[in-house]
């Protein structure tokens, strides 16, 4: 990988995710920046307390969480000119579908194991990369 800066906003409400997601992060890229929040709101509100220069380079966003799920939260944010992906629990279908037709470039099954894992990270730095179409 190289060594372009990349800016990650994670919004997920399970504490542990987050950190198993950000240890992964950071194993393959040490350099990119990983700010969290724990629902769908406080991502809305990031966006707009930053100016769009500082905006994440990627928005990650867990389909379940309180307050406003990460499908509402692509709806609020159709507009927004940041790739963005959705990474669940949840493997219905119509999840994923709807998810997309709201602008996730990729929805992801959240890894049961570290391989996996991996490889879902590689292919976020790759979306950032523009490398991977809706």
């Amino acid at each position: 990988m190289n060594e372009r800066m990349f800016k990650f906003l994670l919004a997920d409400d399970d504490r542990e995710d987050q950190e198993i997601l950000i240890e992964a992060i950071l194993q393959e890229q040490p350099t990119t920046q990983i700010n969290t929040v724990f629902n769908g709101q406080k991502v809305l509100d990031y966006l707009a307390e930053q100016a769009p220069v500082e905006w994440p380079s990627l928005i990650i966003l867990d389909y379940k969480m309180p307050v406003m799920n990460g499908r509402e939260v692509l709806e609020k944010i159709l507009q927004v000119n940041i790739p963005k992906v959705v990474w669940s629990t949840s493997s219905q279908p119509e999840h994923m579908q709807l998810c997309r037709e709201l602008g996730a470039v990729k929805y992801f099954v959240k890894p049961n194991n570290r391989p996996e894992l991996q490889a879902m990270v590689q292919e976020l730095f790759r979306i950032c990369e523009g490398g991977v179409a809706r």
